[in-house]
């Protein structure tokens, strides 16, 4: 792909991810130096401007070597300024495409809209009326959100369907791009020691968790619109869901791929509001952060959700009767993503009690410190029988030293590059989520799911451990951590708790 056309170029999406994402595909090759990348956008500015722009979010160039390779990518870049609703904005961009076109021999296009929603189909309009090459490839990368509910993403995919291919369409989802996420099959398909057990014979409960420290911090008339519910658990946690809980697909093509996750999803009825449990971040306990009605760009008594949980349960031979739990919220106690999936407890256990032999556990650490861990039961070093809940571990950080995990987008970009469409949405999985949330999401727009008030910097609504308890999950009886930090000559005893199987031996 030789040319890429973003869309939004002055947004804070394409300056904080996309551009520096950009250059750190530039950086190791993936960009060729006949690509040139064009920002659009209805901001007025010149090329250096814009240059500046783009260049501020991107770090780690203290290095002659990186200074030149930052300076060449720049030299590729170039502005267009222009309307999304007119035809004029758009015949300026083709005009300058063809400028480029005669200068670099080059005829392909990738279209990347970092837009507001509300402009998608004007602006895919515009570009395809004005800006379709007949002559190369043309690929149309849209961002989330896509629509509201079933019925506002059914008229989305229509009007996109009518001016562009399936396969000419990329609905990114940037949790798709991430290491660990991408992991997800590799782990499971390619190790005979998961997949024999990953199942509802095995298997008690999944719960999937997204946590962020901060609240809306002034963008929360953008997020009072959506929600957490739509803005993170519609489509970042069904992706994990769908990964995780999809049988072998025929292939590892795109269309297999994607197949095997739509079969999952259709196996998934719509969610019941009393299986959600909704929260709205109030003041810290201490009284000195904020709550969310604090924020002034959100309306007055808004009884928006910033924190879900809720239930999933899918019909089939393998998952029924195995919740999926998910939750998502904002100004909670740490910033992480991971899953876990727990365990059913030892069955005709004679030697063992159930506090001795706690639930396994695998943990897959999407982000901070990428990492897998399976939570097992040994026996503490010494004299005695005493057990120690410790962990099989595999955090990337330490493991794979010499390798740097790359940024989401940095996956996407070079995906949508290279024509390959399997981590991206399609529009039958985007219709099957949207089925499954659509029901519960009206009924919390008219307010009739309860959202109670959590404080800033907890672990979320004080009915949450009650709430999963619900669906099985069970808190090991042993206080135990996983040590994110830990140290090789750190001993058993320093680095997890004790549990007793029988009194310690003495002489």
């Amino acid at each position: 792909m030789q040319r890429t056309i973003f869309l939004g170029a002055s947004g804070d999406l394409a300056k904080k991810k996309t551009f520096p994402a950009l250059f750190g595909l530039f950086l190791h090759g993936h960009i060729v130096p006949t690509t040139r990348i064009v920002g659009y956008a209805r901001t007025k500015m010149d090329r250096p401007d814009f240059l500046k722009r783009i260049s501020q979010y991107i770090k780690n160039t203290n290095t002659p070597k990186v200074k030149a390779m930052l300076d060449q990518f720049l030299d590729q870049c170039t502005y267009v300024s222009g309307v999304y609703d007119q035809d004029s904005g758009f015949q300026a961009l083709e005009h300058e495409l063809k400028r480029i076109e005669r200068e670099t021999k080059t005829i392909d296009r990738l279209f990347y809209m970092a837009l507001p929603p509300s402009v998608f189909i004007p602006v895919a309009n515009g570009l395809k009326k004005n800006c379709y090459t007949p002559k190369g490839v043309n690929r149309l990368i849209v961002e989330k959100p896509f629509g509201m509910d079933l019925e506002s993403s059914r008229v989305l995919s229509k009007a996109l369907g009518a001016l562009y291919r399936e396969d000419e369409i990329y609905r990114i989802d940037h949790y798709l791009g991430k290491e660990m996420v991408k992991n997800i099959m590799i782990l499971r398909f390619t190790n005979q020691i998961f997949g024999s057990c990953w199942n509802r014979e095995h298997i008690s409960n999944v719960q999937i968790t997204f946590k962020e420290k901060i609240g809306t911090e002034g963008r929360g008339g953008y997020f009072d619109e959506f929600g957490i519910m739509r803005d993170v658990m519609q489509n970042h946690l069904f992706q994990i869901l769908s990964l995780i809980a999809m049988e072998a697909p025929a292939s590892l093509s795109a269309e297999d791929v994607r197949s095997a996750k739509v079969d999952v999803l259709r196996a998934i009825p719509p969610v019941v509001e009393s299986e959600v449990l909704l929260g709205q971040y109030g003041k810290s306990e201490d009284g000195t952060l904020p709550s969310y009605l604090d924020d002034d760009t959100v309306p007055k008594g808004s009884k928006t959700a910033t924190f879900a949980a809720a239930a999933f349960h899918i019909d089939n031979p393998r998952w029924a009767g195995v919740p999926f739990v998910l939750k998502c919220g904002k100004a909670l106690d740490q910033q992480k993503v991971e899953i876990r999936i727990q365990f059913k407890d030892l069955t005709h256990n004679n030697l063992f009690q159930k506090d001795v032999a706690a639930r396994n556990e695998l943990v897959i650490r999407v982000q901070p410190e990428e990492a897998v861990y399976l939570k097992v039961t040994q026996k503490l070093p010494g004299l005695g029988m005493d057990t120690v809940m410790s962990e099989l571990d595999l955090s990337y950080a330490s493991r794979f030293t010499n390798l740097s995990v790359p940024d989401a987008y940095e996956n996407l970009i070079l995906d949508a590059v290279m024509g390959e469409q399997s981590n991206f949405v399609r529009s039958d999985e985007l219709d099957e989520a949207w089925r499954i949330f659509t029901p519960v999401l009206h009924k919390i727009d008219r307010g009739q799911v309860p959202v109670d008030i959590y404080p800033y910097g907890s672990r979320g609504p004080k009915n949450l451990p009650e709430f999963v308890a619900r669906f099985g999950f069970e808190r090991h009886l042993q206080a135990y951590s996983w040590p994110e930090t830990s140290q090789v000559s750190q001993t058993p005893a320093a680095s997890a708790s004790v549990a007793s199987s029988s009194s310690d031996s003495k002489l």
